[in-house]
């Protein structure tokens, strides 16, 4: 059930609606009841798709940017598009950073970058995290 719990969380905290995956995951390591190899897994699975999800919403919804009721003014958009061009993709491995990452990893749909590179810069910085978290507050 841990393993469950970590996973959800993790998914929530990497979508659009924050949350701090990281206490919990801390909270459950230092209780012992469950292997911190296996909390890692499951947090850093569910937090990369959650990434996905993110990444996917701006993909498809992309297309109804010239949509009045769309959530990103057009120019908001135009100013994120130019920031993260400007920067480049290697911005997302900072996609675990709180109230950046999550916008980022939508972006980086709506920006169509290729999921491939999307996957493996968004799962290093979100491993990197959580081992760090584990490492400054187990060991």
């Amino acid at each position: 059930m841990d393993y469950l719990s970590i996973f959800a969380a993790a998914f929530v905290s990497a979508t659009l609606f924050p949350t701090a995956s990281e206490i919990l995951l801390l909270k459950m390591a230092m209780a012992g009841h469950s292997d911190i190899s296996f909390l890692l897994i499951f947090a850093s699975f569910g937090n990369i798709l959650g990434s996905v999800v993110n990444w996917a919403l701006g993909f498809f919804f992309s297309q109804l940017a010239n949509k009045r009721w769309f959530p990103i003014r057009p120019n908001s958009l135009t100013m994120a598009s130019n920031w993260f061009n400007k920067f480049g993709i290697w911005t997302l491995i900072f996609s675990w950073v709180p109230f950046v990452g999550d916008p980022l990893t939508f972006l980086a749909g709506v920006l169509r970058v290729n999921f491939f590179k999307f996957i493996i810069l968004v799962s290093i910085g979100k491993i990197f995290r959580y081992v760090l978290v584990l490492k400054l507050f187990i060991d």
